[in-house]
């Protein structure tokens, strides 16, 4: 088994992107050719949404299966090496995005999370546009 030494891992962990993702980048392509103009990455609302419809007051969160624990996911597996740090650190985004959830429902945002397995199923695209068109 190869183990990265701190600098190797921190150079692996540092490309790791937040934002501008390809399943982000292919739903806001969608979205947008489907005529839907939206804001991103709005920092002044909970958990930084990915896509804002301020008019509409609805939100998307495009989330990675491994980092944000798909329930039923293929992709959500703990690594099995240094489990004392990956399920703390997964399980901490899960309950950050339950809270951040929460916060932005009781502020009267209805919230969408798309998940990076769905992007490319038709019917995830139906949906997204169901919740787009759909008055709160």
């Amino acid at each position: 088994m190869d183990t990265l030494t701190k600098a190797q891992r921190s150079a692996v962990m540092s490309r790791i992107r937040g934002k501008d993702t390809q399943p982000e980048l292919f739903v806001r392509r969608l979205v947008h050719r489907a005529g839907y103009r939206f804001r991103l990455h709005r920092r002044d609302l909970p958990g930084t949404p990915d896509l804002v419809f301020p008019t509409r007051r609805k939100v998307i969160f495009v989330h990675g299966c491994f980092w944000h624990k798909h329930p039923g996911c293929p992709a959500n597996r703990t690594p099995t090496s240094n489990r004392a740090y990956w399920e703390p650190k997964l399980m901490a985004n899960r309950r950050r995005d339950r809270r951040n959830q929460r916060l932005l429902r009781a502020s009267g945002w209805s919230v969408q999370i798309i998940w990076e397995c769905e992007i490319t199923d038709p019917r995830a695209s139906k949906s997204l546009y169901q919740f787009l068109e759909a008055t709160t």
